[in-house]
């Protein structure tokens, strides 16, 4: 196979979106330590925590406190979810440098998710963008539900276009295209893709698959042939959507990594040094991580047979 693609960029979702629906609650120094090890493992992008009510998502309550305990490396971007001014303002005390901003592709989802429609949803975020512009703040965004609905089913793949340009509309340097209950297929991703390459540029695209299905990796090898380079992942597969029962979560970083290893593509992260940021985290889970490459690991050996230095 060849591909036109010098390097890959994979922002890290774990300690936000993979830890958010967590049953067991994971201590602030465990929390800590989990972004320590990805930075360790190279990753320069990580979403460390949100600033949401906590009666939402009650695992997110210490995000402040996270944000302020972490080592704020060079070159390495720790963004923050933000869901509304109130989010903003915890942002902008903490001093954080970059927030993500979040809606979905289906109205119904929408709804469920934030109580609010589309529409109500960016009178929201636009005055979260202004002042976040205003601050020096980089803007991400989020599309959710790309590939599919738990409620509505089939999303048209020009209503995922529109709501993305409106994102990029706001501000957004980059948005983060979900298949949330991961329903995707590689032939249904590139049709999107050849979409909305028409209009936003492909270093403007990330993609965010979830592997409930077991798509995500073809999925994201799909989207790399028509040259998107930046993938969601989550270490250890952590993560999932509560709206999709017996969603296994995120595609694993671990195993993206792998896929891009045998490719020949760099993307400066370690595999060692993944798999052991995802043991610091793995023995306050209440299940197993479901990441491929993190079991091959656990039992011992890399995929090709290869000891791994990370036991």
């Amino acid at each position: 196979m060849k591909l036109d693609v010098e390097r890959i960029r994979i922002v890290e979702v774990g300690p936000r979106d993979g830890l958010q629906n967590e049953k067991a609650t994971i201590a602030l120094d465990t929390k800590v330590a989990f972004i320590e090890a990805l930075a360790d493992a190279g990753l320069t992008t990580i979403e460390a925590g949100a600033f949401v009510r906590p009666a939402w998502v009650p695992q997110m309550a210490d995000s402040s406190e996270v944000y302020a305990r972490i080592t704020k490396r060079d070159g390495v971007d720790y963004p923050m979810l933000v869901p509304n001014e109130k989010g903003l303002d915890r942002a902008i005390e903490c001093g954080v440098k970059s927030i993500a901003i979040f809606t979905a592709a289906s109205e119904s989802f929408n709804k469920h998710n934030i109580n609010m429609s589309i529409d109500e949803s960016f009178e929201e975020f636009a005055p979260v963008a202004a002042r976040a512009r205003s601050e020096g703040i980089r803007i991400r965004g989020y599309v959710s539900c790309a590939c599919g609905c738990p409620y509505e089913g089939a999303v048209e793949p020009e209503k995922v276009l529109e709501v993305t340009a409106r994102l990029m509309d706001l501000g957004c340097y980059e948005v983060s295209i979900g298949d949330t209950i991961g329903v995707g297929t590689p032939m249904q991703v590139q049709g999107l893709l050849y979409l909305l390459t028409q209009v936003i540029p492909r270093n403007c695209l990330a993609m965010h698959f979830h592997d409930t299905r077991g798509m995500a990796v073809a999925n994201a090898l799909a989207a790399l042939e028509l040259g998107i380079t930046t993938f969601d992942a989550s270490a250890g597969g952590l993560g999932g959507c509560p709206y999709a029962p017996g969603a296994s979560g995120n595609v694993a970083t671990e195993d993206l990594v792998f896929l891009f290893d045998g490719l020949g593509i760099d993307h400066g992260v370690s595999l060692d040094k993944l798999v052991a940021a995802a043991r610091v985290i793995s023995p306050w889970l209440d299940h197993p991580l479901p990441g491929k490459v993190v079991q091959a690991c656990t039992k011992g050996t890399l995929p090709w047979g290869a000891k791994t230095t990370a036991q």
